[in-house]
């Protein structure tokens, strides 16, 4: 059998020199505001993407003028904690360097956009002078490990974050190209030096995302992740966690062979063995992972191709030791906890709606001066949530009075008080910096739910919790896919709506209308919205009735998620 061709990226990970490329050489030419092709995908595992505003792409382009390049750099926040240090750092930068605004992205990092070659070196250096880095943010490594930034057995929030920390450590990759591009740092002039010993020269085949979930909140989406780690805990104490492999979201229109996954739970580990089994399973991907076809490639697709039982069985070999049989957990849900909450040694936490994730100021709405005041006099941390928002965390009682008149002053107060709808949405970044996307989703979501927020009135369903995420592409950066009402950009300012996911995370939507123009979506959704509000059972989540009322089928892994039923049932 002939051998097959390896996927493009491949080759270029192995004449990068462990990921130097000439990334250097590039950002000192000035002459263009762009790197090299091959240095772009090199970028990525440096935290940074090339991009352009395609809002300008016309007028450019009638000038012959290049296109309006710039960085986005994704900055890594393991758990999500960051220090009033740190957000003040953060928030500096983006008036400095980036646009002006702070994204909070849905795996618990901060995000820039907007950034200029000429300043993106000294942008990531200042980054790392505040205590953070971007190293591995994005590229074919483990990215941001995600944690439960709240969860309800708040006292072992502690362990759990460890636990996600010393994960993101150990997995982070050990090359000094990082430090040689971005840090000035000394130049090892023998490759023979250099070592990766959990990736290899080749890295992985491509992205990998883990998460820690403490039940019953399921908010860092645990089965649309590549590997998680559910806490267990009995009698008050963290005992380990179950494992779940397997999970993904992307997928690309038009081509079965890619669909969106959940993760599949195969077996228990103890506190003291779970780095041990996050290394071995990137191994696993590793060594077995697509290399030649990168739609392929992602883990969800080892795990669809060998079965989950192979993957034990491989997972075992690499560990020397068995994983012990699942225990028992529910999940609940998969929004955040609003507004107040109590947390331990006499401390509070306060989450805050951000629409979005954008953290910006506006006539109308200076938030983003508001938690730079905050941070200013705040004693204890900040914590990114899966779902964009924002948590301000471990307040003692001295500083509670004075936060909450700067909430006052700056009109956060009542951040929280929107419709349940609104309160569980999700939005990718979309049009105008990302390259991808086929139409709009963080700057159309919110009229949307204005739109659809007139129904929910009419239909008294204003404060129950409906989750609504959008997308302007397949890739599925706000996981849309597990949510009950899901948009994905397919054409300019038209989605394919998706309903019937599981309001915890737990169950794939089924596309309900392929390629439907934005504007009638509110007139599409009116009529099933009513007919919930009518006919539901007692504790029925719209997802779930979306499924018994027949609008659409109960999604099963694989392919079958392309399937479409008839117009006939819809109806």
């Amino acid at each position: 059998m002939a051998e097959q061709k390896l996927a493009a990226n491949e080759g270029i990970k192995i004449r990068s020199n462990y990921l130097r490329g000439t990334i250097k050489e590039g950002l000192a030419d000035l002459s263009t505001g762009s790197m090299s092709e091959d240095d772009q995908q090199l970028l990525k595992f440096h935290g940074t993407y090339q991009q352009d505003d395609r809002d300008l792409r016309p007028a450019r382009r009638k000038h012959k003028l290049e296109k309006a390049y710039s960085f986005m750099i994704r900055i890594r926040v393991p758990g999500g904690v960051a220090t009033p240090e740190q957000w003040l750092e953060t928030d500096r930068l983006a008036t400095q360097f980036a646009n002006g605004t702070i994204k909070l992205t849905t795996r618990q990092a901060f995000q820039f956009h907007g950034i200029i070659k000429s300043n993106l070196k000294r942008t990531i250096a200042e980054i790392n002078q505040a205590a953070m880095d971007t190293i591995a943010a994005c590229g074919d490594v483990n990215r941001n490990v995600m944690c439960n930034p709240n969860p309800y057995l708040s006292s072992i929030h502690g362990e759990v974050l460890k636990i996600s920390q010393d994960i993101s450590n150990h997995l982070t990759p050990q090359t000094r190209a990082y430090h040689e591009i971005w840090l000035d740092g000394e130049k090892v002039e023998s490759s023979e030096d250099v070592v990766e010993p959990i990736y290899g020269k080749t890295y992985l085949p491509r992205k990998f995302k883990i998460t820690v979930a403490v039940p019953p909140s399921n908010d860092v989406d645990v089965f649309a992740n590549c590997l998680s780690f559910i806490a267990i805990v009995e009698s008050g104490k963290l005992v380990g966690f179950n494992v779940s492999v397997g999970g993904g979201m992307g997928m690309t229109h038009g081509s079965e062979e890619t669909y969106p996954r959940l993760a599949d739970v195969i077996g228990f580990c103890t506190v003291e063995q779970a780095q041990d089994v996050a290394e071995k399973v990137v191994m696993v991907q590793r060594d077995y992972g697509d290399r030649t076809e990168r739609k392929h490639a992602r883990l969800k697709y080892t795990v669809d191709d060998h079965g989950p039982d192979w993957f034990l069985a491989k997972l075992n070999e690499y560990l020397g030791y068995e994983l012990g049989p699942v225990r028992d957990y529910v999940f609940e849900d998969n929004g955040d906890r609003y507004g107040w909450v109590e947390g331990i040694n006499g401390k509070h936490n306060l989450t805050l709606f951000i629409q979005g994730g954008r953290v910006l100021d506006t006539p109308t709405y200076p938030m983003r001066t508001g938690l730079r005041e905050i941070a200013k006099i705040h004693d204890g941390d900040f914590r990114l949530t899966a779902n964009q928002n924002l948590m301000i965390a471990n307040v003692s009682p001295e500083k509670r009075p004075e936060i909450e008149k700067l909430l006052e002053q700056y009109g956060m107060k009542d951040s929280h008080l929107q419709s349940g709808l609104r309160l569980n949405s999700l939005a990718c970044v979309a049009l105008p910096t990302c390259g991808l996307s086929l139409a709009e989703a963080e700057r159309y979501l919110p009229s949307l739910l204005s739109e659809l927020e007139e129904v929910l009135e009419e239909a008294g369903l204003r404060h129950d919790a409906i989750t609504i995420r959008m997308t302007g592409c397949p890739n599925g950066c706000a996981r849309p896919y597990i949510s009950e009402i899901g948009f994905v950009g397919r054409s300019p300012g038209c989605y394919n709506v998706y309903l019937g996911g599981g309001f915890a995370g737990q169950r794939l939507s089924k596309m309900y209308r392929e390629n439907f123009p934005g504007e009638k979506i509110k007139e599409l959704l009116a009529p099933i919205i009513h007919h919930y509000a009518k006919e539901r059972n007692d504790g029925e989540r719209f997802g779930d009735f979306c499924i018994r009322a027949g609008y659409v089928a109960a999604t099963e892994q694989g392919k079958d998620f392309h399937k479409n039923i008839k117009d006939e049932a819809r109806a």
